[in-house]
C-alpha cells in the first residue's frame, strides 16, 4: 500500500500538469517532496517486516538475558509491556488485552534492558522522572 502511495505520488510530481507555471508554483517540487518520503516510509515498513519474520519465537528462562525478541512485564508504579524488536520502535501491538510497545535495542529503555534478567532492579526515567522498576517477567 506505501508502495502504491509512493508510486502515485511519483507519477502526480511528474506529470506535465504540475509543470511550474512560474518561479513561485513548487506544486510538482512538493509532490517529489512527497513522493521521496513514501519510497522511504515503503522501504523501511519492507526492511522491518523483513527483519521481524527472521525473529523465532522462544521462551526465555528466568537467568537467561534479554534480547531481540523478548516481551518484557516491567513493574514499577504501574505495570508495563514492552517487545524488543529489531526496528518499528514506538509502534503499539496488543498481547490479548494489554497493550504492549514496541521499542529496540537502540532506544533508551531498550539499552537499559538488553543484557539484563528477570527479578532485576532498574533506575530509569520514565515520563521525565526517575523510576525504579523491577523486570517483572521476560518471555
Amino acid at each position: 500500500m506505501l508502495t502504491a502511495a509512493a508510486l502515485a505520488t511519483h507519477a502526480e510530481a511528474t506529470d506535465e500538469e504540475n509543470k511550474a507555471e512560474d518561479k513561485y508554483d513548487t506544486r510538482g517540487l512538493e509532490a517529489s517532496y512527497l513522493a521521496h518520503g513514501q519510497s522511504k516510509a515503503a522501504e523501511e515498513a519492507a526492511l522491518a517486516l523483513a527483519q521481524f519474520q527472521t525473529i523465532v519465537p522462544r521462551a526465555f528462562l528466568p537467568t537467561e538475558p534479554i534480547s531481540v525478541g523478548a516481551l518484557i512485564t516491567l513493574q514499577g508504579p504501574e505495570r508495563n509491556y514492552y517487545f524488543i524488536g529489531p526496528r518499528a520502535g514506538g509502534m503499539e501491538i496488543s498481547h490479548g488485552e494489554q497493550p504492549v510497545l514496541v521499542i529496540t535495542p537502540q532506544s533508551p529503555l531498550g539499552r537499559h534492558l538488553m543484557g539484563r534478567i528477570q527479578g532485576e532492579t532498574l533506575a530509569i526515567d520514565l515520563g521525565g522522572k526517575r523510576r525504579s522498576v523491577i523486570i517483572e517477567s521476560v518471555v
